[in-house]
């Protein structure tokens, strides 16, 4: 009896996470350069139930009834790395990132580009929000205030909106004398990347992180003036958030059912007893 209560709690439990994940995808369908969160749901370990005592086995004096499946849980979050579609802004400070043919690792993945960002603490950084601006001091930053960063790690100073973003990602001012080179980093394994907030991506993994600027295996350009919208399916995610709250409504009904059955064990059958 507690064990279906236990079974039916998780899966409202699971059901509750995933919901609220895609809640936060459905928030974030505008958030330029978003990546939507995939749930991976997984059964806990099946127990393996006998009867004891029975003298069906030799061995154990006990007889195999069978496995018991003890519920499910929401693993993990799975950022979908998808290119998002291209929207023209005419903001000389929007920069969208356009992949072309990308690498893959093991697992059949495709590497994902990035920007590189320095962060509030000076620590290096993620994203893949072209939506940028410019701060007080003429430096090209984020729209939270961090850094863009270059090819050899510093801030670029363009100074004003007056300059240019090659295909390549040379920055030009508007004499067209050479100011930066933008850097695009290439993760081969974007599951290593975590999501911290504010559009940024912290990486986790073991492998080192290449800059993908003149890598004959990465085929990318920059669009300026174009921001690349959230991947997010709005018409998907709410048909995905019903089906999650049927799933929470049907083990809260199971739940209710084992709740008056042990009520009733506990008052009826004790009272007859």
């Amino acid at each position: 009896m507690l064990r279906g209560l236990y079974a039916a709690g998780a899966g409202m439990i699971a059901q509750q996470r995933r919901q609220e994940m895609l809640s936060n995808n459905i928030a974030n369908a505008n958030t330029p350069g978003y990546k939507a969160d995939q749930a991976s749901l997984r059964a806990f370990p099946n127990q393996l139930i006998q009867a004891m005592g029975t003298g069906q086995s030799r061995v154990t004096g006990s007889y195999r009834v069978g496995e018991l499946t003890t519920g499910v849980y929401m693993q993990e979050k799975i950022p979908n790395f998808r290119q998002g579609d291209i929207q023209e802004t005419y903001n000389t400070t929007d920069i969208a990132i356009l992949q072309g043919v990308m690498p893959q690792n093991e697992a059949g993945q495709s590497a994902v580009l990035v920007y590189n960002i320095e962060n509030n603490e000076g620590e290096l950084r993620f994203t893949r929000n072209g939506n940028f601006t410019i701060d007080g001091n003429g430096f090209l930053t984020t729209s939270q205030g961090n850094y863009i960063l270059d090819t050899d790690g510093n801030r670029i100073d363009v100074g004003n909106e007056n300059f240019q973003v090659r295909a390549n990602g040379e920055i030009i001012d508007g004499n067209e004398q050479f100011i930066a080179q933008l850097n695009v980093s290439m993760v081969q394994d974007p599951t290593q990347l975590v999501k911290e907030g504010s559009g940024l991506l912290r990486y986790d993994g073991e492998n080192e992180v290449v800059s993908a600027i003149n890598n004959p295996n990465v085929t990318f350009q920059l669009q300026q003036g174009f921001l690349e919208r959230s991947n997010v399916d709005a018409a998907q995610t709410m048909t995905e958030m019903m089906s999650a709250l049927r799933s929470f409504e049907a083990n809260q009904r199971v739940l209710q059912a084992y709740d008056r059955s042990m009520e009733r064990a506990v008052n009826d059958v004790g009272r007859i007893g």
